[in-house]
């Protein structure tokens, strides 16, 4: 499966395939993560907070190719990205394990992924550098095979998006 995650509208005439799937989180409702933990121990793999994320954070586990779309904020995904991300945790379990010799949260049935992550706006190096990081943390913590990441001026987004999506039809 593959999936595009961004939190601006999509350009219009992406390829369409059964197992494809586009989320435009500027479209969704999702609340904050509550930190209740409910998705470990109450109800294992189950957001309480029936919202749109509930759709969404399944798509992230089984998709083995993700673009994710984001404005940088501060060194970091912009606050739809970040939102969902978070609301994500259903996926882990509350169990560690030792991975690439560090700890990390033992995933649910989450598939491999090759990443890609479209970060835009008016960034500068330093901004940059800090994401690149993050992004290389959150490699261990979300599964990815391989990973990369684009700055973009928001002008060159629906070019990138296109591109990258197009990779996919020769994979």
């Amino acid at each position: 499966m593959r999936l595009v995650l961004s939190d601006t509208a999509l350009p219009t005439g992406l390829p369409v395939r059964e197992d494809w799937h586009y989320v435009d989180l500027s479209q969704l409702k999702i609340a904050d993560c509550m930190g209740c933990f409910s998705c470990w121990v109450r109800t294992p793999g189950r957001c309480v907070i029936r919202d749109d994320a509930v759709g969404v954070y399944p798509l992230i586990a089984h998709s083995d190719h993700v673009i994710y779309v984001s404005r940088l904020f501060c060194g970091s995904y912009d606050v739809p990205m970040k939102t969902v991300l978070e609301r994500a945790i259903p996926i882990q379990q509350a169990f560690i394990r030792i991975h690439h010799g560090e700890t990390h949260h033992i995933q649910r049935a989450v598939a491999e992924k090759d990443a890609v992550i479209l970060a835009y706006g008016d960034t500068g190096d330093e901004e940059q550098a800090l994401f690149r990081l993050l992004a290389a943390r959150n490699a261990h913590n979300m599964l990815f095979r391989s990973w990369s990441v684009r700055f973009l001026r928001e002008e060159e987004l629906a070019g990138a998006i296109r591109e990258e999506v197009r990779a996919w039809e020769s994979s």
